[in-house]
């Protein structure tokens, strides 16, 4: 039996009132460009100081902070970000990002062709594994480095890194959005995959021109960059500025590879990870990219260790408390009649077609913002889609893809959202070679594809487009 719904002084302004004041305070933070999500944590702090003070049953308020922070999807998240964030360091202290540095310019890519080839090889990964967070967590720290000598525009290169994750959760069969759209409609995912095409593919077709017009940088920053690189790689006792050291480095490309095929395997993201680490210290220690002492090291009497493994570790922190407290405040929303009073709202107001797809948009968006977590707001509106959906007449291809669409566009663009957070996460210890930290607002301004889904979604229910096709197919192919 559930426990009686969370209550606020005020009612729902109070219910809210955290909310506001996290948003409020998270945006005024990316508009003066703060650092990493770091600067976030007083934010958070205070808002569920302000929820603890308008809440009715405090000790209800405490429990439901807990029962946000022990769901088992966060465990998974924390645990993503700390392997991640080990990979990551070895990997870099390999010199495996000058090796791609040295690659990228032998395969002539530069500037904005070089910002393109990102965005298209992370929509590849992302829609083959079905996983933006493990495309961001895999490719972000490689491909973003590695740009400053290609001659990338930093914002627009992480932009695109993120745009490509977005393509994939957006079109793969297997990703959890897709599954939970179609599933919570009656959909077969095939059928509603292939009508899913006729939008996304113009949306990534956008997003892959607007990326290569946007990804242009100068000269003068490219070698900036390649000096920077050399001068790391030097430091760390190697040195990727000739071709045989470089070509010696793109031996770790086995270690993204062997990530991805586990996971196109449909293996754990965790033990893809876990996997990738530990070949990434055996292929580093056998190929003297990597020595002991530089994994860990323990100094006489400084009461601490050092190393690259630490240092991973360390990279974690900053995101890791960021999921705690935000999913403590998402818990507190969550524990309320807020969404159940929104849906009901809705599902009295639609009175057409048009009207019905524009309720569905946008109850399924304030479920995404007040729980910041897509299939969470997927599950949650199913239910009104699918009867206001199909009582006006639109088919379960056509529900679907307007759940899945818009669920893929305001966590993908919003600061406050972990795969902008996780983006800006990426870009942070990339200053060393030559390539500058970007916030998560910047971020989310450069990703092209979810602006072009914002645009899409507005267009396919304005105009209708689609509508039609997908009650025709419905009928035909089932």
């Amino acid at each position: 039996m559930h426990p009686p719904a969370l209550t606020f002084h005020l009612g729902t302004a109070g219910a809210l009132a955290p909310f506001a004041v996290f948003l409020a305070g998270v945006t005024a933070l990316a508009l003066q460009g703060a650092p990493d999500e770091r600067g976030f944590w007083p934010v958070l702090l205070g808002a569920l100081i302000v929820g603890l003070l308008l809440a009715k049953d405090r000790e209800r308020y405490a429990e439901a902070m807990l029962d946000g922070m022990s769901q088992r999807i966060v465990m998974i998240m924390l645990c993503a970000w700390l392997f991640a964030g080990v990979l990551g360091a070895l990997l870099s202290a390999s010199g495996f990002v000058g090796a791609l540095a040295w690659g990228a310019q032998a395969l002539r890519l530069s500037g904005g062709a070089y910002v393109a080839a990102a965005f298209i090889a992370c929509a590849v990964i992302s829609t083959a594994t079905g996983t933006s967070f493990g495309t961001i967590l895999v490719a972000g720290p490689l491909l973003y480095p590695a740009g400053g000598a290609a001659g990338a525009a930093p914002a627009a290169l992480i932009g695109a890194i993120l745009a490509g994750a977005t393509w994939g959760d957006s079109m793969s069969p297997v990703s959890d959005t897709t599954i939970a759209s179609s599933g919570s409609q009656g959909a077969d995912i095939g059928g509603t995959v292939r009508a899913r095409l006729k939008y996304a593919v113009p949306a990534g077709l956008i997003a892959l021109i607007a990326s290569f017009v946007l990804g242009g940088g100068d000269a003068s920053g490219a070698r900036a960059a390649a000096a920077a690189i050399a001068a790391t790689a030097s430091q760390a006792g190697t040195n990727v500025a000739t071709t045989a050291d470089s070509g010696r480095a793109l031996v770790m490309l086995a270690v993204p590879i062997l990530v991805i095929s586990l996971l196109l395997a449909k293996r754990h993201l965790l033990e893809a990870l876990l996997f990738g680490i530990l070949a990434t210290v055996l292929i580093g220690l056998m190929s003297g990219l990597l020595t002991p002492s530089q994994l860990l090291r323990v100094e006489p009497g400084a009461f601490g260790a050092t190393g690259v493994v630490v240092d991973g570790f360390g990279r974690a922190i900053g995101v890791s408390v960021f999921t705690l407290l935000l999913m403590a405040l998402v818990g507190t929303i969550q524990a309320t009649d807020l969404l159940e009073r929104l849906v009901a709202f809705a599902a009295t107001r639609a009175r057409t077609a048009a009207g019905a797809e524009w309720w569905i948009v946008g109850t399924v968006s304030a479920a995404v913002l007040l729980t910041t977590h897509s299939v969470v707001a997927v599950l949650m509106t199913g239910p009104f889609a699918s009867e206001t959906g199909a009582r006006h007449g639109l088919s379960a291809y056509r529900r679907a893809n307007l759940l899945d669409l818009t669920v893929c566009t305001w966590p993908f663009l919003l600061p406050w959202f972990l795969p902008t957070i996780l983006a800006s996460t990426a870009t942070r210890d990339a200053a060393a070679l030559g390539m500058p930290a970007v916030g998560p607002l910047a971020i989310g301004m450069h990703n092209t594809y979810a602006w072009a889904l914002v645009v899409t979604v507005v267009v396919m229910v304005t105009s209708g487009y689609g509508r039609r096709d997908a009650v025709t197919k419905l009928a035909h192919g089932r």
